[in-house]
């Protein structure tokens, strides 16, 4: 196998049913249409890429995976107003964490620009495309409606020698800004609005992050898409379903510049409830300092996702599972949470944290004394082997673990009652130490010491098992509980009365102080960890000795849904 022929793609994909894009290539294999499979990832880097762009990266280079093809990153930087290197840089850094490789073959559309000029001076010489002086806005007036046929330009029957003059005046320079384009010359009645004329170039006098000033024009991506395509030999450009009325255009440049046919093939987007993908509302988050930047664990860019402690597994995993369909479809976060709790629970080491300290004294246990606690590191993956844990006379146990007058039902500690420590041993609670205002502030208990195994002896049950840290030993570290970021299912339908920024939620980030025990402070960033009973997290970037930050990933277990219910 060459270098070319290996499939640059994430291991182990899924034993499953061919999809219906799978289903395609498989026939065009089979009647002789292509004798490879070649397939693209083309983003524009004028942004940072998010959970629906890595359906379109699975799809892609899994694609290429199945037939043992090749899958190319192509950066579609046709508009240098908005391109920057910082996003070049980005793209390839989220592909490759999401498992996938494109080897040698990263290109960039400019990389066509000289052959896409040429291309269009074929164009205009077949007389299938011409200079028009009208403004954009002029043009959108005139493209007609639904119901209505177009109107065609009054430059549209240029003579060819002219047009020709024109186009390359437009590539020296000549003209400023918004005033000439070229245009395809097909139909201004055509059933399908994009085929009335739709414009090839602008010109604009903007420094491209790799060209430079070298051009004045650029192709609009109807354009260079379809014959970056070509260029490469890419056999299917999947798309999603909104390239669909684009692709008699498509197939429009392919057959009439008689160059390579590659075949666009389109797919549903993956539409996730209680999240938005639209670039324009995610940098109004970032300006009205909703969210702090494009990393934000809230956000739902593979930056943020990663930073919050999301797996790529788990991403893989999750699209593959929502499958690949033709039609839209809002598949529910409930459905993400669940795979990423699968994933981590195989994964995650256990470490023991409290949210809510309130402090406990084993009033019989010999000062001073200290013991080392076996503690099991993941129970899911014996490998992971067992830590020692420190346990002494003053412990922290979670606020939520005591009740003074507990209802029936609650298992935990409460005056008089016995529970277990998580590798402990049994404590009863004997008093509870209350400030001036009333609020418990210290419990004194006593401990069993025969009942080191978590069994007594004489055979005495409890029902409680509650986790604790050393008091002496534990550490100090911050805790962001993160949570959705928007109340409504649909975050871009504004309420009845407001903008879509009301669905904003509140709570979508609480921070507290926490103990941990002291292995916590070992934690490396993008590792997962469960603090035992409460949820999976993991260190944040900007965390650094001595102040240690965690991230909640997801909680144990779905109770947004019951938090939904109640509103």
């Amino acid at each position: 196998m060459t270098t070319d022929d290996k499939p640059s793609t994430a291991p182990d994909a899924p034993d499953r049913p061919k999809h219906f894009i799978e289903q395609a290539v498989e026939a065009d294999l089979a009647d002789g249409r292509y004798d490879r499979v070649v397939t693209r990832f083309p983003p524009e880097p004028n942004g940072y890429l998010h959970i629906g762009h890595a359906k379109a990266i699975c799809i892609d280079f899994g694609v290429a995976q199945t037939f043992g093809g090749r899958c190319h990153l192509r950066m579609d930087d046709t508009n240098p107003a908005k391109e920057e290197q910082e996003y070049i840089d980005a793209i390839q850094e989220d592909v490759r964490w999401l498992g996938f490789d494109w080897g040698e073959h990263l290109y960039y559309a400019s990389d066509c620009f000289e052959q896409l000029y040429e291309w269009a001076i074929t164009l205009i010489r077949k007389g299938k495309a011409y200079v028009d002086d009208q403004t954009i806005e002029q043009i959108k007036a005139n493209r007609g409606t639904l119901t209505e046929p177009g109107v065609p330009s009054p430059f549209r029957d240029r003579p060819v020698d002219e047009n020709l003059d024109l186009f390359q005046r437009m590539r020296a320079g000549e003209f400023p800004d918004g005033s000439r384009v070229l245009r395809a010359r097909i139909d201004m009645a055509a059933p399908n609005l994009v085929m009335r004329d739709p414009v090839m170039y602008r010109i604009l006098h903007a420094t491209h992050p790799r060209t430079g000033d070298g051009w004045p024009i650029y192709p609009m991506y109807d354009y260079a898409h379809g014959q970056s395509d070509s260029k490469e030999g890419v056999t299917h450009s999947l798309c999603d379903l909104s390239f669909e009325i684009h692709r008699p255009l498509y197939e429009w440049f392919i057959n009439e510049l008689g160059i390579f046919p590659s075949r666009q093939i389109e797919f549903a987007r993956g539409n996730i409830t209680y999240l938005v993908t639209s670039k324009r509302k995610l940098l109004e988050l970032i300006e009205k300092q909703i969210v702090t930047g494009w990393d934000d664990p809230r956000m739902p860019t593979l930056r943020g996702l990663r930073r919050r402690g999301y797996t790529a597994d788990a991403i893989r995993r999750f699209w593959d599972e929502a499958g690949v369909a033709k039609r839209e479809n809002n598949i529910e976060f409930a459905k993400l949470e669940s795979v990423l709790r699968e994933d981590l629970n195989r994964k995650a080491l256990r470490r023991t944290a409290i949210l809510d300290p309130l402090k406990v004294v084993l009033t019989n246990y010999p000062e001073g004394q200290v013991e080392m606690r076996d503690a099991v590191n993941n129970p899911e993956d014996d490998d992971a082997g067992v830590r020692q844990v420190p346990f002494s006379r003053e412990l922290y146990i979670d606020r939520s673990d005591f009740m003074e007058d507990p209802p029936k039902k609650f298992f935990r500690l409460s005056p008089g009652k016995e529970v277990r420590l998580r590798f402990g041993y049994f404590i009863k609670c004997e008093e509870a130490i209350k400030d001036e205002q009333g609020n418990v502030v210290e419990l004194r208990c006593t401990y069993d010491p025969q009942t080191s195994g978590g069994q007594a002896p004489d055979g005495r049950k409890v029902r409680g098992t509650i986790t604790w840290v050393s008091a002496e030993h534990a550490i100090d570290i911050e805790v962001r509980l993160y949570d959705h970021l928007f109340t409504a299912e649909d975050p871009t339908r504004p309420p009845a009365s407001g903008d879509w920024l009301d669905n904003v939620n509140p709570h979508s980030l609480t921070v507290v102080a926490a103990k941990a025990e002291p292995a916590v402070a070992d934690a490396q960033v993008g590792e997962p960890i469960q603090f035992e009973r409460i949820a999976y997290f993991t260190a944040d970037p900007d965390s650094t000795p001595g102040r240690m930050a965690f991230n909640r990933t997801v909680t144990l277990r779905d109770t947004w849904a019951k938090v939904q219910n109640k509103r």
